[in-house]
């Protein structure tokens, strides 16, 4: 796993082989980063990372200068991985204001009250519940009024009829509905 662009450009963390969870592809990542560009500045934004698998986007979210990154995710093995990366990079001497969290997406988003600028969503593509999960976020009025959110998500979904939705973006196999 790479990191793009930023502070902590070109960084490689080593994904151990047992983990189930797949990693933004870089060609992915990259490009709907260069998209995001043209839609809001992450030097000092506060983000909010959803089913953080590797921690992929958490990490190149810190490293393009987000102020705050909540990272979400309730695998074991995975919420210890995002937390030794993240250490690794403050025992650099790096001060990062991330907060990674263990806990089932669904129950952290009922008891959230914070609204962030950005928020990344990237739930397993099979997830009965993947089409309330925008709903869910504008319900709960997580997003900012300029925010932005990008719900990463397979082929056999189309979110063009949300009334909050501005785009879709696809990278092979990989689909990305923006909203704000």
């Amino acid at each position: 796993m790479r990191i793009i662009t930023g502070q902590f450009k070109g960084r490689h963390f080593d994904i151990p082989r047992t983990f189930k969870a797949r990693p933004t592809t870089d060609f992915a990542k990259e490009n709907i980063f260069n998209v995001l560009t043209g839609h809001i500045d992450f030097d000092g934004a506060t983000a909010l990372d959803l089913f953080s698998g590797t921690g992929s986007i958490t990490l190149e979210l810190l490293s393009r200068g987000c102020q705050q990154v909540v990272s979400v995710e309730m695998d074991r093995d995975h919420h210890r991985f995002i937390q030794q990366c993240v250490q690794k990079l403050q025992g650099e001497g790096h001060s990062l204001n991330v907060q990674c969290v263990r806990a089932d997406v669904f129950r952290f988003l009922k008891s959230c009250h914070t609204p962030f600028d950005f928020i990344f969503a990237d739930p397993p593509y099979a997830l009965k519940e993947l089409p309330q999960i925008p709903s869910l976020i504008f319900e709960k009025a997580l997003l900012k009024p300029d925010g932005i959110f990008v719900f990463e998500h397979g082929k056999d979904h189309d979110f063009s009829a949300h009334p909050r939705f501005i785009n879709h973006r696809q990278y092979g196999s990989v689909n990305f509905s923006l909203f704000r």
